[in-house]
């Protein structure tokens, strides 16, 4: 996907219209990310047509389950390279953004990223996010992009939601683990509002958007340490 593709598909597909200095922010973070990446690993992802399809159309795909043109605050756990986050940032600057990754190679250029682009609506966190939850507020919108089980990113995620709030998920086919995650999202006080599956443009890769909304409190002691977490998830918990 080329530039001009990946204008046009916005507006065809997404609604979404780009301003010229939208066009240079993504154009920016594209090449400082094809730049850094050669030094240090941050994405499998450095062909500039993939980054635009893969990484940027990908991203927001959100707005398919979302209003992102309201002001909220949103927490990206796990954002990586800044996905979907700094692309949220640079498309909405109505939206407070929190990146949120315990890998500090990662949130490095992240913080490089938010400067070079001038993004004064985002802030970066290096950290795991059971250590982040202690000191935190809690966000409007919590969202994750392919991070991990579906079970595993419920218990990292629904905590830092608003009563109210929403959790999104952006995961890749709809499987057996969206099935099996249902009584962790429950259980931390969330409920499956939807899930919608599409496929991005050109290849047709599959996309699942899985939308949960915080309808009661997280018990204590959610999120448990990280390795507790991987060694029972909460699927395997008995309420």
């Amino acid at each position: 996907m080329n530039k001009e593709e990946f204008y046009n598909l916005l507006e065809k597909d997404l609604k979404i219209f780009l301003t010229d200095d939208q066009k240079k922010q993504l154009n920016s973070f594209a090449n400082i990310l094809i730049d850094y990446n050669k030094h240090t690993n941050i994405t499998a992802i450095t062909d500039i047509n993939d980054i635009y399809l893969k990484h940027f159309y990908d991203s927001l795909t959100l707005v398919n389950v979302i209003d992102l043109s309201k002001k909220m605050s949103v927490l990206d756990v796990g954002s990586g390279g800044g996905f979907p986050g700094i692309v949220l940032a640079v498309m909405y600057p109505n939206l407070n953004i929190t990146l949120l990754d315990s890998n500090n190679k990662k949130s490095r250029f992240q913080e490089l990223v938010v400067q070079k682009l001038s993004l004064s609506n985002v802030v970066v966190i290096n950290d795991r996010a059971e250590n982040f939850f202690k000191i935190s507020k809690k966000f409007d919108l919590v969202v994750a992009r392919a991070v991990a089980n579906m079970s595993i990113l419920a218990e990292l995620c629904i905590p830092f939601v608003n009563i109210n709030g929403y959790f999104i998920a952006m995961k890749g086919k709809d499987n057996l683990e969206l099935k099996e995650s249902e009584q962790a999202v429950e259980f931390l006080g969330g409920k499956i509002e939807n899930k919608v599956s599409i496929k991005l443009p050109i290849t047709n890769d599959d996309r699942t958007l899985v939308t949960i909304i915080k309808i009661k409190n997280t018990p204590v002691g959610y999120p448990r340490v990280y390795d507790k977490i991987l060694k029972k998830p909460l699927k395997n918990i008995q309420k």
